[in-house]
């Protein structure tokens, strides 16, 4: 019997669509040998392809009186509540986790077998210096390890997110290096990002298009903040009118990118 290896994703609100959630499935299954079951937590499955196994949102449990809107304004649902024990009644098992604006560019074999143990693994952050932040784009645990992640946010909602603000990933990794004194994260030729690695220089995004990061062992290339997947094939910055923001200055100069028609090859 071949090995059969777990991946999550999760969507809700709506931003990401099923096609997302639907092309992270095939890229996957595509890119490995190994058998996959592929796990949506969403609100809505409406055109999930058959092969995507959908389980319901994970919930924030007991959180105070007042405190509420803390637990569901910011993006704490993906590195705190899928922390939750009990998950998709997973429990015990180790879960590979993706963000829908991955892209998969390479075979994930060494990457299922590379997990020693219950240890938590993470990319580490291209936009901060040193290893105390984990890039949350692609990051794997034994369901059953992380309980106490979901349970601090559950008690103090305001405090973490007064702390952190929108950076749920800071908070995963603070509790995470508190625990276990430290993160362990993957081999850094196997995550490139988007915005680092395959965009131009500044001002050099006006005539020259993004390319794909020409590194031995490449897996995946995320594109996290501004621009996502779906606007980097367009040439569009931000298409999202919740996150736009219209920059000023230098910032308007070095806010653009040219159509990426070659992540079609990929995302598919």
């Amino acid at each position: 019997m071949s090995e059969k290896y777990n991946v999550i994703c999760i969507k809700w609100g709506g931003y990401y669509k099923a096609k997302d959630v639907n092309n992270l499935c095939s890229m996957i299954k595509r890119n490995t040998n190994f058998d996959i079951d592929f796990y949506c937590f969403t609100e809505d499955a409406t055109d999930l392809n058959e092969d995507v196994i959908v389980k319901p949102l994970p919930e924030f449990q007991n959180v105070k009186a007042g405190e509420e809107e803390y637990a569901t304004k910011y993006a704490y649902r993906k590195e705190a509540a899928l922390c939750d024990d009990t998950l998709g009644g997973l429990t015990g098992q180790r879960v590979f986790f993706f963000d829908l604006d991955s892209l998969i560019v390479g075979n994930l074999d060494e990457f299922f077998k590379y997990p020693q143990e219950e240890k938590f693994y993470i990319i580490n952050d291209w936009h901060t210096n040193g290893n105390h932040v984990g890039q949350a784009s692609c990051y794997s645990w034994v369901v059953g390890t992380l309980g106490f992640v979901k349970k601090y946010f559950e008690d103090h909602p305001k405090e973490v997110v007064d702390k952190f603000y929108t950076a749920s990933q800071e908070y995963l990794s603070s509790k995470v290096i508190e625990k276990w004194g430290c993160l362990n994260f993957w081999p850094e030729n196997w995550f490139k990002s988007f915005r680092f690695h395959c965009l131009p220089f500044p001002l050099f995004r006006y005539f020259s298009t993004p390319k794909m990061p020409h590194v031995e062992g490449l897996k995946m290339i995320a594109f996290h903040g501004n621009p996502g997947l779906q606007d980097a094939i367009n040439g569009v910055w931000c298409s999202n009118p919740n996150d736009r923001k219209y920059p000023r200055g230098y910032k308007k100069l070095y806010k653009h990118v040219l159509p990426s028609k070659w992540i079609l090859d990929y995302w598919k």
